[in-house]
C-alpha cells in the first residue's frame, strides 16, 4: 500500500477520544445490555437513538446507540482543544483528499467535522459540547461494576506501519508495539491523554472496528460484571477474560452486545505524560505481550469485528491483510498465537522496553 504524504497543514490538537457512534439492530436489546447491565447513564433517548456516558464524564456522551438495519460504527469520535482546531482537521483532510462534512451530527455536540480518513474510517472531530453534571460523586447511583470513563478504540487494518505512520502525523504517540526480528509491526498503541492508548492499530482485515473500551476504577468492578452476568443467565455475553494483558498492563474483560460489537471493560494501566515516554517493544512470539497471564483466546478474537460506515451510512469495503511472514500462523488483535518465549534474560528483553 502507498505511504500516506503528511499535509502542510497543521494537524488539529487532539485531546482525547471522545465517543463512538454505534449502529445497532435493536435499541431494546442494546439498551439492556449498556444500561441495565453495564450501567452506562442515559443523557437522553428517543426512538431512534440513546445517548450514554459514563459516571466521571461531564460531556454529553461517550457513547450512542442508534438505530440501524444494518449493524456498525457510524463514527470514532475525538475531542480537539478549540474551535480552531475543528477547522485545522477540516483543512487538514481536505489536503489529504478525504471527504469531509461539516455539521451538528448528533444531539449536545455542534460544529464538528466528520471525515473519512485514509485508511477507510469515519473520524469526527469536535470542540463545542452540551456540559452534562458529572456524576463521580453519585455514590447512590452507581453499581459495583460502574464504568467510570471512556478509555480507548481497538482499529484494524491491514497495514499497522502505513497506519502507524498517519496517526502518528497527527501528533498522537506510539506507548507500545508489537514485532518480529525481522521488524514487522503487527500492532501499535498510541495516546493523547497520558494513558497507554486513545486508539490502537492492529493487523488484519480492515478498515473495522474490534473494540471500545470503557475503565472502571478497579479489579473487583469488573468481577462484579462476571458474577451479574451471570446471575442474569447472560455469561455468554463474555468473549475473553477476565486477565491481565502484558501489552498496556491493564486488567480485562471482553464482552459481545447484542450486536456482535466487541466492549472491553479495562482498568489499571499506567502514565504515559511525559514526552520521553519509552516506546514498549513486544516480540511477537511471546504471549506474555496479550496475557501476563488468562485462559486461551477464543477463535472469534483474531477474526470477527464490526464493520466501520461511510458517511453516508454505507459499509466500507474491507481488505484483507497479506503479508509473507505471515504465512502458516493466525493472526490476532494484539499479534500471532505463539507460546511464551522461554524465560530468559534474552527473552524477557524481548517482552519489555527498549
Amino acid at each position: 500500500m502507498s505511504e500516506i504524504p503528511v499535509p502542510a497543514a497543521p494537524a488539529p490538537d487532539v485531546l482525547r477520544c471522545a465517543y463512538m457512534e454505534l449502529l445497532v439492530t435493536d435499541l431494546d436489546a442494546s439498551r439492556e445490555f449498556y444500561v441495565d447491565i453495564l450501567g452506562l447513564v442515559v443523557t437522553h433517548e428517543d426512538d431512534e437513538a440513546i445517548y450514554l456516558r459514563s459516571f466521571e464524564e461531564f460531556i454529553h456522551h461517550n457513547l450512542v446507540l442508534r438505530k440501524g438495519e444494518q449493524a456498525g460504527v457510524a463514527v470514532f469520535s475525538y475531542r480537539v482543544r478549540s474551535q480552531e482546531d475543528v477547522d485545522r482537521a477540516e483543512a487538514y483532510y481536505q489536503e489529504l483528499g478525504c471527504e469531509t462534512r461539516r455539521g451538528d451530527f448528533t444531539r449536545g455536540v455542534r460544529n464538528a467535522v466528520r471525515v473519512v480518513d485514509p485508511l477507510g474510517f469515519p473520524y469526527e472531530f469536535f470542540y463545542e459540547v452540551d456540559h452534562v453534571e458529572r456524576l463521580a460523586w453519585a455514590y447512590d447511583q452507581m453499581g459495583p461494576g460502574a464504568l467510570v470513563r471512556l478509555d480507548h478504540f481497538n482499529q484494524v487494518y491491514p497495514d499497522v506501519v502505513k497506519g502507524a505512520a498517519y496517526l502518528e502525523a497527527l501528533g498522537f504517540k506510539r506507548t507500545e508495539d508489537i514485532k518480529d526480528a525481522e521488524g514487522t509491526t503487527y500492532a501499535a498503541w498510541f495516546c493523547r491523554k497520558q494513558t497507554v492508548h486513545d486508539t490502537a492499530l492492529t493487523g488484519g482485515d480492515g478498515p473495522r472496528m474490534h473494540h471500545v473500551a470503557f475503565s472502571t476504577h478497579e479489579k473487583h468492578n469488573i468481577l462484579y460484571i462476571c458474577d451479574k452476568l451471570g446471575a442474569l443467565r447472560k455469561s455468554d455475553s463474555i468473549e475473553r477474560g477476565p486477565g491481565r494483558h502484558g501489552v498496556s498492563n491493564a486488567f480485562y474483560l471482553y464482552l459481545r452486545d447484542p450486536d456482535g460489537h466487541r466492549v472491553e471493560i479495562y482498568t489499571q494501566d499506567y502514565y504515559t505524560g511525559d514526552p520521553d515516554n519509552p516506546v514498549v517493544t513486544w516480540d511477537v512470539h511471546d504471549n506474555q505481550r496479550r496475557d501476563w497471564w488468562g485462559h486461551a483466546v477464543v477463535p472469534s478474537w483474531y477474526t470477527e469485528a464490526s464493520l466501520v460506515m461511510d458517511l453516508d451510512g454505507n459499509p466500507q469495503p474491507v481488505t484483507a491483510r497479506k503479508e509473507d511472514s505471515e504465512m502458516e500462523v493466525t493472526i490476532g488483535a494484539d499479534g500471532f498465537s505463539y507460546t511464551r518465549k522461554d524465560d530468559t534474560e534474552e527473552g524477557f528483553k524481548l517482552g519489555h522496553q527498549v
